[in-house]
């Protein structure tokens, strides 16, 4: 039955529309058939009545001379193909077309409702008592449910986002045959080619200068003056260390602790821990800016994976456990004797939400009903806690509530158990069989810092791919190293020599401008140079190496005509991880809007791209801060009518805020 059309009519003639798209379940049935007055139909329809009286066979004589026509109830027993447990869900048996004629008794309160051409049914007169306050209440909360759970409702986006991971190359991979084909393949190159033989040049200018093809080499000489087998052996203890988030999953699923408690709380207390450390030891040992780079670098690294690891096996114990109790629950219900007679215990079966028994029960469906229902923000309790309530205080069943509790708590353990599974297709991944010393460390060492069950694997190792891989990694490091010492080095050198020498800070700044220029195209190839380096020849050195197939580290960033989507496409394991641990979860979690979400994570990342700038100049003065949030505004600029049909001058502005932040970001810290 819908409410598309249904109409209570008042004794003053006025019309109140229930819906327009709410559809009522059987709750509103049982209702009907306990508390609906039979319409009046006047004399003058005998034909009609024949006809209803030969298909139904009861035709009633009302009062006053009157016939009238009784709502003819019929038990239609529902089954779906998930559960072989059917109910008998009593039905009221549609009339052909009886006209609906207003009742004599003031009291009376018409409700008519209208059938869909395509069903076979004309429409449905039934007079309610307007007084009975009980239909109406039950009126109220079947709409209100399914306002919440039905189709019509945009549902909340869950804590954890949904991640697809499929087999794919990146973009300059020579395996992937999309880029290969590229008519910009040839420019991909020339660039190459050009690299080349500026090195040749800058390594015939240090000949002629010093005597030696890599000039001073100050900076490889700081790279391995001291300290590289401490920072090889502290690198392998701070991954070895990431096992103590594995160790707070253990003690989550034998039920040491609770993960919705005090697991989250000792698992966050660990990470401030883990990352003061790693911070303290650059500090401690006085590491040069090479070092102390990759080791903060890669800690924050291990500290997004294990974060990710804690938070999504954290949330699947409370998936595992709530699964377990039901388990418990359907035994104790099968174990129940009903009673003959009907049983006032709650909820009754009206009372409950079963419109989602008709889908089958799956890890997707659960979340969005979930995150529905949360979102309407009722301290009610849900249908399932009332059942489990009333099977907890062993109060008595009639049998209709017996079949209908055990469907839903059916439904609910097969929901819960799909999404145990997640991605996963070997049950040796399923929860809470991955809580396991081999999958910790297997997840450690692949290019993702976002955990999943289960992800695309590759087939065997390619190890003149590896061979390739390696041999970029060594000549992109060769030539950034040539490039900082030939352009870079000199200008640091130069700014230090100022601050020697006395020079007051408007002095220092008056240099400024020179001290930009100089370091604009530089900085511009040693970001390109540290971009391609991780993300194109380390990662896919990683991912051979650990047979991960999906190798879309990034996207066609360099095609961006707003910072927004700068930030998602040219750093993809980042941003997911941003994506599913701060953005999804500040929305379930504080309840914000996505602009708020938004604002947070573009602070959370600038909070921790500024730590950065702090381990390596020793300076805490908040630009990179300042400039990465000055995004937010911009993004919201290219948006406008003025920028947002216009890609050509979206991308020159972001290329122009690509080719001068680095070089601004270093001079300020140089100066100031």
């Amino acid at each position: 039955m819908s409410t598309n059309n249904i109409v209570l009519s008042s004794p003053n003639g006025r019309e109140c529309h229930l819906g327009d798209y709410v559809t009522l379940g059987n709750g509103f049935s049982k209702a009907i058939r306990e508390h609906a007055v039979p319409a009046e139909v006047p004399r003058d329809t005998g034909q009609h009545l024949d006809a209803l009286s030969s298909s139904t066979g009861k035709l009633v004589e009302g009062t006053n001379g009157r016939s009238s026509i009784s709502p003819l109830l019929r038990r239609r027993i529902t089954s779906d193909s998930f559960d072989s447990s059917a109910i008998a869900t009593p039905d009221i048996a549609p009339m052909d077309k009886p006209e609906l004629v207003p009742t004599s008794s003031s009291e009376d309160l018409p409700l008519s409702t209208s059938s869909s051409s395509n069903s076979g049914h004309g429409n449905e007169a039934y007079a309610v008592d307007s007084s009975d306050t009980k239909l109406q209440e039950l009126l109220r909360r079947d709409l209100k449910k399914e306002e919440v759970t039905g189709k019509g409702a945009r549902p909340r986006r869950g804590r954890f986002r949904e991640l697809v991971f499929t087999r794919q190359f990146s973009t300059f991979d020579r395996q992937n045959q999309h880029a290969a084909s590229s008519p910009f393949y040839g420019f991909y190159v020339l660039f190459w080619i050009a690299v080349v033989f500026w090195i040749i040049k800058m390594a015939a200018d240090n000949w002629r200068k010093t005597g030696s093809p890599l000039g001073t080499n100050d900076i490889m000489k700081a790279m391995f003056r001291r300290d590289v087998m401490v920072l090889l052996i502290s690198d392998g203890v701070m991954c070895g260390l990431t096992g103590v988030s594995w160790g707070i999953q253990l003690l989550v699923l034998h039920d040491y602790v609770d993960w919705n408690r005090a697991g989250w709380i000792i698992q966050n207390i660990w990470q401030s821990l883990f990352i003061a450390n790693v911070i303290g030891l650059t500090l401690v040992r006085d590491w040069p800016w090479t070092h102390t780079v990759f080791f903060v670098l890669h800690g924050l690294v291990m500290l997004m994976k294990q974060h990710s690891y804690a938070f999504y096996n954290g949330y699947l114990s409370s998936v595992y456990k709530k699964r377990r109790f039901l388990l418990k629950e359907l035994k104790k219900l099968e174990s129940m004797e009903p009673v003959d007679s009907a049983s006032a215990t709650t909820p009754d079966i009206s009372e409950l939400s079963t419109s989602h028994l008709a889908r089958r029960p799956s890890a997707t469906e659960y979340r969005e009903r979930r995150n529905s229902l949360s979102e309407s923000q009722s301290n009610e309790p849900g249908d399932i806690e009332t059942i489990t309530r009333a099977i907890e205080g062993g109060q008595p069943l009639d049998v209709d509530q017996v079949l209908m509790f055990e469907r839903l708590i059916k439904w609910e353990i097969d929901a819960l158990a799909d999404e145990l599974k997640g991605k996963a297709t070997l049950p040796s991944h399923y929860y809470p069989n991955n809580v396991s010393f081999w999958n910790h460390y297997e997840y450690i060492v692949l290019p993702t810092v976002v955990y999943e069950l289960q992800y695309p694997r590759s087939d065997s190792i390619n190890s003149l791919y590896v061979a390739e891989k390696a041999a970029a990694t060594f000549g992109v490091i060769f030539v950034m190293i040539m490039v900082s010492q030939t352009f870079i080095y000199p200008v640091v050198m130069r700014t230090v020599a100022m601050k020697e020498m006395g020079y007051t800070t408007a002095q220092r700044f008056a240099e400024f401008p020179w001290l930009l220029s100089d370091l604009v195209f530089p900085f511009m190839m040693e970001y390109l140079l540290a971009w391609y380096l991780i993300w194109e020849t380390v990662l896919n050195i990683l991912a051979e190496l650990t047979f991960f197939a999906d190798r879309s580290f990034y996207d066609a960033w360099w095609n961006s005509v707003s910072w927004d989507q700068f930030a998602r496409d040219w750093n993809r394991p980042v941003h997911n991880f941003l994506l599913r641990h701060v953005y999804h979860s500040s929305i379930s979690s504080m309840r914000v809007n996505k602009h708020t979400a938004t604002l947070i994570t573009f602070f959370l990342s600038a909070c921790v791209h500024e730590l950065l700038m702090w381990c390596i100049f020793k300076k805490l003065r908040g630009y990179l801060l300042a400039m990465q949030m000055f995004q937010l505004p911009l993004v919201r600029l290219s948006r406008t009518r003025w920028l947002r049909d216009k890609k050509v001058l979206g991308n020159a502005i972001f290329w122009t805020g690509i080719l001068t932040g680095p070089s601004l970001l270093c001079s300020l810290y140089l100066i100031l």
